[in-house]
């Protein structure tokens, strides 16, 4: 700030003591470094003040980079999730409307008779309803002979 060499620092000293006096110095030296390192530490809060005020600044702005970039993220994983929900309808619709002219032929050609694949029995076990399994008569197990 201040452009002041050595030279002018001892012709400041020499003045004041002249001017203060060599009993008062001391006391006048420490109170004016007191003062100046309060001043310095003003000065050094103010500056990190300011650059933590900076800082948030450029946070704020990253900060709402990021919900941008999520909110678009959000918008094409909601687009690309309806393309596959349109897109799940679509085989569902063309499956059940490919599935009921067969069932319907198969009913019509032998209206007594049950499909091969399905069971006559109802299954014993929600195992085997779910795996399509027919199941076996206990009087099977019990008709067998023991060894």
């Amino acid at each position: 700030m201040f452009d002041v060499g050595f030279s002018e620092l001892i012709i400041i000293a020499l003045v004041a003591l002249i001017v203060i006096g060599p009993e008062r110095l001391p006391m006048v030296a420490r109170t004016l470094g007191a003062l100046l390192g309060r001043a310095q530490r003003y000065v050094n809060e103010v500056k990190a003040d300011i650059q933590r005020e900076v800082d948030l600044d450029g946070l704020k702005n990253i900060r709402s980079t990021f919900q941008d970039a999520a909110k678009s993220v959000e918008e094409s994983v909601s687009q690309v999730g309806e393309e596959i929900r349109t897109a799940g309808e679509s085989l569902n619709q063309g499956i059940s409307a490919t599935g009921e002219p067969k069932a319907e032929a198969e009913a019509q050609a032998s209206p007594g008779e049950a499909p091969a694949d399905v069971a006559l029995e109802p299954p014993s076990a929600p195992a085997q309803l779910v795996l399509g399994l027919e199941s076996k008569p206990a009087a099977d197990s019990a008709a067998a002979p023991k060894a």
